[in-house]
């Protein structure tokens, strides 16, 4: 396999993970993604951004939040994030000290 197709697998394997987290499990919250996996959406936003910045393409957090969440962070927020359970939080306040 050539590299132009290594990248055009990797891409397409990435937009379906973002599409899979934005479209078919919005009830999976970040928290619980960071608590099981140690990284979520947030964390994809960031990684593209970085990765935009490292090629000289000027981005700041906010935007590449509303290009992976496919809307302003604060619209994805009122509509899909809950609050989470204390069991949630203790468990991310133990695994991020």
């Amino acid at each position: 396999m050539d590299d132009q197709i290594r990248i055009e697998l990797e891409a397409a394997a990435f937009r379906r993970l973002q599409k899979h987290l934005m479209e078919d499990r919005t009830d999976a919250q970040n928290i619980d993604m960071m608590n099981l996996a140690g990284f979520c959406r947030n964390c994809l936003s960031r990684w593209y951004q970085e990765a935009a910045n490292e090629r000289g393409i000027e981005m700041t957090k906010d935007e590449g939040r509303e290009v992976f969440y496919g809307m302003p962070f604060s619209e994805w927020k009122a509509k899909y994030q809950t609050d989470a359970s204390p069991d949630a939080k203790a468990a991310f306040d133990a695994s991020h000290t």
